[in-house]
């Protein structure tokens, strides 16, 4: 029972609508009626700017990070979990935060597609992981300035980091790291059609952009 309250917590935490109440909150629109209607950080930095989607990237990044954190819980009850245990419950909790972020009860289950929870919550189960991806993200982005690419290039090589540098012995983290990477891929899949016809948006680095209401 304690678990199953601890994965409804986690996808509360992950339904908080960062882009959606940020881009109402402080820009007067919906960020789901802009850009590509993604309301996550990638259509935040390229409708709304830099900062607006820095803000975004690093609560939804928050999010994910807290909801793995709900394991710590499990003490206070004396639940005695074993190693793989507990890397089992982490990913979890992790992934009902995504969820909630892809489908969040608080703004009619019109979410984003998960990266920046997601990737707050590979920081919270293994960090030194997580800073390889950020390497991988931001090379991609200063080389590209394309946010869709860097998340689909982090995101392969996250399974190459667990399998072959890390060597991550739980199974349950290696499946996972190979099917996020797999999911990367197929919800970007506008996105790298939009890249092979060469007209994804870049990112505004250092500029406020206009607000739009095209798909580009």
């Amino acid at each position: 029972m304690i678990i199953a309250i601890l994965i409804v917590l986690a996808y509360l935490i992950g339904s908080i609508p960062t882009a959606v109440w940020i881009s109402k909150g402080y820009y007067g629109v919906d960020i789901r009626e802009l850009g590509s209607g993604n309301a996550g950080a990638t259509n935040t930095f390229r409708t709304l700017g830099s900062k607006a989607g820095s803000i975004v990237m690093l609560i939804d990044m928050l999010k994910g990070f807290l909801a793995v954190k709900l394991f710590l819980l499990t003490k206070l009850t004396n639940i005695d979990l074993g190693s793989e245990q507990l890397v089992n419950l982490q990913v979890v909790l992790g992934l009902a935060a995504v969820v909630g972020h892809i489908f969040p009860i608080w703004a009619d289950f019109r979410g984003g597609k998960g990266i920046a929870t997601l990737f707050g919550m590979i920081l919270s189960i293994q960090p030194l992981v997580a800073v390889s991806l950020v390497g991988v993200f931001v090379l991609m982005l200063f080389l590209t300035r394309y946010v869709s690419l860097s998340s689909i290039s982090a995101s392969i090589a996250f399974p190459l980091l667990i399998v072959f540098i890390f060597r991550a012995p739980e199974l349950s983290y290696r499946v996972f790291a190979i099917a996020t990477a797999c999911l990367v891929v197929l919800t970007h899949h506008k996105n790298i059609g939009r890249l092979l016809h060469g007209n994804e948006s870049k990112v505004p680095f250092f500029r406020k952009r206009r607000l739009r209401r095209d798909d580009n």
